[in-house]
Formats: C-alpha cells, sequence, structure tokens
C-alpha cells in the first residue's frame, strides 16, 4: 500500500467548489478535491454520483458553471490541449477514439514523432516506442492492427501506453481496470505506485473497492453530486466506503442458491470458433432450466468469441448449438433470437447501444414481439415497453426519452439488459454484465440474474470478476487457449483452482482434450 505523503506535499491539483449542471439536473454541486504530488487518491461514488462530470472539469474537457480547477494555484485554461501541456493525463472509462488508427498511431497521435526536421512523420520510431510501451505493461500487441479490431482489454492498455507516453504530472483513470485480467491488473497497479513514487499525482477512479484500499492514501466519496467525505484509506473499511457511498445498507453477500434445475435450454455440441486463440478444439457444454454457468478464464482466451458464435453474430467453423431442442442455424442471430436465446455484449457503447439516441428507442432496438406491426413501429408499445424496463430495472433518467449518453455507466447497463429482456429470453449469455458498474447497481444486476434463472431460464455467465463469477454461478467452465481446460463446482470452485486452469500452459499436452458436456 502506497503511504499517505508528507503533510507539506505540494497540492498540484485543486477543484474548488465546482458546479456543474445539465438543464435543470445538477451533475455536480459545490465539490471541492485536492489531488497532491505523489499520492493515489482514490475518488468513489454509486454511478451517476458525479465522478465522470468531475473528471472532466479537471481536464478541461467541460467547463464548470460555478468553481475553478487550478494546479499550483494557477487557473487551468478552458482547453483539453491546455491542460494535456499543464500536464493533466486523463484515461476514460471508453478510451477508444480513433477506431481506424493503428495501435502504434493511436498511442500518438496529435503529438506524431518525426525526423528531419519536423517534415516526415517517423513511423519506425513510433512503432518501436509503442512495443516498448506495451511490453512494459506486459502486453505484446500487433501496433499495426487496427484499434477496432483489438479486445476491449487490449484497447484500454494502448490507452494507458498513450497516456505514459505524455510524462505527465498527474494521471487521472476513470474505471481503467474493469476491462482487464487480473494479472494486467496486477501490473497496472505496479505502474502506479512506480509514478506515484516518482511524484505523480494519481486520481484513480474505480468500482473494485478492494483495488481502491490496496492503492490508495485518501479516498474521496461523492454522492448526488455532493462531496461526502475525504478519508484515508488507513482509517476506513470496504463496509464504511459502500455507506458512504449509497448512504443506505447494501447486501453484497447472497445465500448460495439451491436451483431448481429443469430440461436443457441450451446445449453447444463440438462448437469450433471460425478464426478460434490458440489451441483450436471444439467445445461442448450444457445450461439447463434454473441453471446459471459460468464462463472463467483470462482476457484473450476466446471467451467472448464462444459467446459470439453460439449466438449466431459469428460463423463457427463447425458444430451444432441447440435452444430449447430446436437446432439454430449456423451464423444465423435473428434465428437465435426467435429460438429464445440473446446474448448482452460486453462492449455496451459499441456493440449494444447507441448512445445519442433515447433511451426508449435503444429499449426497443431489438425489435421485441409486437414492437412493430405491419412494418410500421406501434408508438403505444414503445411507450408502454420503456415503462415498463424503466420501472422493472431501476434505469435513473429523467424520462424515456433522455439520450443514453447522458446515462451513467451502470444506468446505461441497464439499458442494454432491459433491450434484450424485452424478448423474454429462456436462455441469456451475459457477457462481463457488470463492467463499470457501481456497487448498488452490481448489486441490483446480482438480484436480477438470479431471478432470471428462479424463473426458469438457463444464464450463461462470462466474467472477470472472480468473486462475481464463484458466487452467482452453479457451476464454472474454466476456458484457456481457446478451449474449455475444466469444470468446477462445490467446494471446489475457488479462485485459486480457477486461475491453475485458466493460466495458459506451453504444451498441448495439459490442455484439456475432453469437451466438457454436463
Amino acid at each position: 500500500m502506497t503511504g499517505p505523503p508528507p503533510d507539506n506535499s505540494p497540492a498540484v491539483l485543486r477543484a474548488e467548489q465546482i458546479t456543474c449542471c445539465f438543464g435543470p439536473f445538477r451533475a455536480l454541486d459545490g465539490v471541492s478535491l485536492e489531488l497532491r504530488a505523489g499520492e493515489i487518491h482514490a475518488l468513489c461514488g454509486e454511478n451517476g454520483a458525479g465522478k465522470s462530470t468531475l473528471i472532466n472539469c479537471l481536464c478541461s474537457s467541460r467547463t464548470p458553471d460555478t468553481g475553478r480547477v487550478t494546479i499550483d494555484g494557477q487557473q487551468i485554461p478552458s482547453s483539453v490541449v491546455a491542460a494535456e501541456r499543464k500536464g493533466i493525463a486523463v484515461i476514460h472509462q471508453d478510451p477508444i477514439a480513433f477506431p481506424d488508427l493503428r495501435a502504434y498511431e493511436s498511442v500518438f497521435v496529435g503529438r506524431e514523432l518525426t525526423r528531419a526536421v519536423g517534415c516526415w512523420i517517423d513511423r519506425t520510431a513510433m512503432r518501436r516506442r509503442t512495443r516498448e510501451l506495451l511490453r512494459s505493461l506486459g502486453e505484446e500487441i500487433d501496433v499495426e492492427r487496427p484499434v477496432a479490431g483489438l479486445p476491449l482489454a487490449q484497447r484500454q492498455m494502448i490507452a494507458i501506453a498513450r497516456t505514459i507516453a505524455l510524462d505527465c504530472r498527474f494521471l487521472i483513470l476513470d474505471e481503467p481496470t474493469a476491462s482487464l485480467s487480473r494479472r494486467e491488473a496486477d501490473v497496472l497497479h505496479a505502474l502506479l505506485r512506480s509514478l506515484a513514487s516518482r511524484g505523480v499525482g494519481v486520481l484513480l477512479v474505480s468500482h473494485r473497492l478492494e483495488e481502491v484500499l490496496m492503492l490508495a492514501s485518501r479516498i474521496t466519496v461523492l454522492r448526488d453530486g455532493r462531496h461526502v467525505t475525504t478519508v484515508p484509506a488507513a482509517t476506513t473499511s470496504r463496509a464504511g466506503l459502500v455507506a458512504f457511498m449509497v448512504g443506505r445498507t447494501v447486501n453484497e453477500s447472497a445465500t448460495r442458491r439451491s436451483p431448481r434445475l429443469g430440461p436443457v435450454r441450451l446445449e453447444v455440441r463440438d462448437l469450433v470458433v471460425q478464426g478460434g486463440r490458440a489451441a483450436p478444439g471444439s467445445t461442448s457444454l450444457r445450461v439447463r432450466a434454473g441453471e446459471i454457468v459460468g464462463l472463467g478464464g483470462l482476457v484473450g482466451a476466446g471467451r467472448s468469441e464462444l459467446a459470439r458464435a453460439i449466438a449466431g453474430i459469428d460463423t463457427p467453423e463447425r458444430g451444432e448449438v441447440t435452444v430449447n431442442g430446436v437446432t439454430l442455424k449456423p451464423g444465423c442471430i435473428r434465428v437465435a433470437i426467435e429460438a429464445g436465446l440473446v446474448l448482452v455484449p460486453e462492449d455496451r457503447r459499441d456493440q449494444g447501444l447507441v448512445t445519442p439516441m433515447s433511451v426508449s428507442v435503444n429499449l426497443g432496438l431489438s425489435n421485441p414481439p409486437g414492437y412493430v406491426r405491419a412494418g410500421l413501429l406501434s408508438r403505444r408499445r414503445a411507450s408502454r415497453l420503456a415503462a415498463e424496463q424503466i420501472a422493472r430495472l431501476g434505469i435513473k433518467t429523467r424520462n424515456a426519452d433522455t439520450p443514453v449518453a447522458n446515462l451513467s455507466g451502470g444506468n446505461q447497463q441497464k439499458v442494454l439488459l432491459g433491450k434484450w429482456l424485452a424478448h423474454a429470453p429462456s436462455v441469456l449469455i451475459l457477457d462481463e454484465p457488470t463492467r463499470g458498474v457501481d456497487v448498488g447497481a452490481k448489486a441490483e444486476i446480482h438480484s436480477l440474474i438470479r431471478a432470471l434463472a428462479d424463473q426458469g431460464a438457463g444464464v450463461l455467465l462470462i466474467s472477470s470478476d472472480l468473486p462475481e463469477l464463484l458466487s452467482l454461478s452453479d457451476r464454472v467452465l474454466v476456458m484457456r487457449q481457446g478451449r474449455i481446460s475444466g469444470l468446477l463446482e462445490g467446494a471446489d470452485a475457488t479462485p485459486e483452482a480457477l486461475l491453475s486452469l485458466a493460466v495458459p500452459i506451453e504444451t498441448s499436452a495439459g490442455a484439456c482434450a475432453e469437451c466438457v458436456s454436463i
């Protein structure tokens, strides 16, 4: 743990009485925060507490209605470029900005390395430096690949590499480990400690409270746009943080379910994913009515690719998927949906939602039954569907016409869930359903998943959050190098056992050659 900085540490960044309004909604109400050189300071709060708005004010991407932001006592100009020149670097929760650029171009966009007195872009030097930065993060990424073609975790690592290259005075990170594996998160934690030891002030926004307590010297909590408290990390606990954040009791622990299993909802037989990762091998699995089957493994093990092939988004090389006894046509998502199978994707921004559009429109994007009649949108049905899902999922929005972009990450995730729950599916594949979601919303989503299983749905749950995976799942299948390496259930389902099955191996001899089908 990083220790508290000396009391005489200079304050490199101050937000003073910041107020920000979006129409009649007050996102920040007189919030103050101080970040010192050489400390890791955590910023916590539920989705919608005002954390992202405060970050936008700190980096000058938004001008506060009242209050000011200063560095060493001097007010920061209302310009992102000027703030960056002052030494402010930000890694946002959804970092991809130039999806069509190559990885190395994305790292240096706007500040390209040049030669011949600035007449030519030095692409060779940019490639080399990008590889060096990524290796310092424990990553080997093809720097020639377009960013849009990379997994979400690798996009996050590229954003981190870009920020490291800035040589900043202080660094602001919004949910930097939400899409990272434990190994990648450990590498980032070590990097943040190293930066702090060199005098960089780090502001960390994270819903992973264990991460916050492990890294931070001080913690500031926001609730409903207001400052609640700033406390030393050494004097608080997870339970204390939760109480500050939500202002109410949150039951994070739930009694393990005793599922009442019904018929097989989903059966996958000898499925080989097109262009599958690492070791080519077939996958078989079953999910019964009333059952939550977890799918664990490291980022890059092929979990999302398997989910896409099952859901008909991608066409597998071979194999068969059956839903409620009906064999699906490979690579046909419409057939899968009509059979009762839906996939809630990991990347809600690029694969799940159209954020400039309203909550109501997004909830109807999947075209649930009765939404369109005789080729025309039923506005009455659309309005009723939006009202039902907003109430059912507790989506916090001014009204159904609010753009999804204006919602917090947790409420966007609820809209994405509602979009597919409108089909009343019998099989749900949930890929990282609580990524970037606060502790209160996470507990609500967990309760919803359990309720759906109790009502007879079969759930295939993909999660990199080991406590979430192990607490929700009745059984856990583990993927390694593109295939299922083992099955864990009961007392055998521990973090150590899961990681042992997930860690890559050097030879094919240790890979599980059999298909797990239970």
